[in-house]
């Protein structure tokens, strides 16, 4: 495995580097194991799932050279163009129904105790990249088998809770922009089904050290809303 060249940007775990054309390099920071996302989107990719091919995996598994997407998020998308969200909310939802076809491998770990879909865990806009060839999912290190509720509860969760970064007014139109996608999103799901999937969902992403005490209340504030629990 060759030397990584500039970093192109970083998350809560990793970096990810230039490594050659139309390749990157995904690195851990903490040395963690990317193993298990590489087996998930090898397995994706050859069932038609639009996720970035995988190439060298380091010896420790914690350098994953992997195909470079090019293009924007699709929140980047929709806070550029807000006149497309439902659009894009209704491209979302079709992402999650393409991938809750797919039956999860054996060796995947099971969230909950029911279903045996492959669940993404962390299915929203900020984790799809609008390319030259389409939407392209990133971002599997949460990925598990499941009840395909569960993957929606979590988009939901996320979109109505999560902090909107930037300045008062850019927050007030995002908010209003993403009550409109969360609508628009949740009409082509089973609304009691994802609601009754929301406590499990709820006490998973509160013990989330990546999220903030305001989202943490967020979170418990919409559960007792939705379901009188919390």
């Amino acid at each position: 495995m060759n030397a990584p060249g500039p970093l192109l940007g970083s998350g809560r775990d990793s970096e990810i580097f230039e490594y050659a054309p139309g390749l990157v390099l995904r690195r851990s920071r903490q040395r963690r194991s990317l193993e298990k996302e590489a087996k998930v989107m090898r397995y994706v990719s050859e069932h038609g799932y639009p996720a970035p091919s995988v190439g060298e995996l380091s010896p420790d598994g914690a350098d994953l050279v992997m195909e470079r997407i090019d293009g924007s998020t699709m929140l980047e998308a929709m806070m550029r163009r807000p006149w497309t969200v439902r659009r894009h909310a209704r491209v979302l939802a079709t992402l999650h129904q393409r991938l809750h076809r797919l039956r999860a491998p054996d060796w995947l770990d099971p969230f909950g105790n029911a279903g045996d879909r492959l669940l993404h865990l962390d299915l929203h806009p900020l984790n799809v990249i609008l390319s030259p060839r389409g939407p392209v999912l990133i971002d599997w290190t949460n990925a598990a088998r499941g009840a395909e509720a569960t993957d929606v509860a979590v988009t939901w969760l996320l979109m109505a809770c999560a902090e909107i970064p930037g300045t008062r007014l850019r927050g007030a139109i995002g908010s209003v922009l993403r009550q409109i996608f969360v609508r628009t999103f949740l009409a082509h799901f089973s609304r009691a089904a994802v609601r009754a999937a929301l406590p499990a969902v709820v006490e998973w992403k509160c013990s989330d050290r990546n999220m903030s005490a305001s989202e943490i209340e967020a979170m418990r504030r919409m559960l007792r809303r939705e379901t009188g629990a919390g």
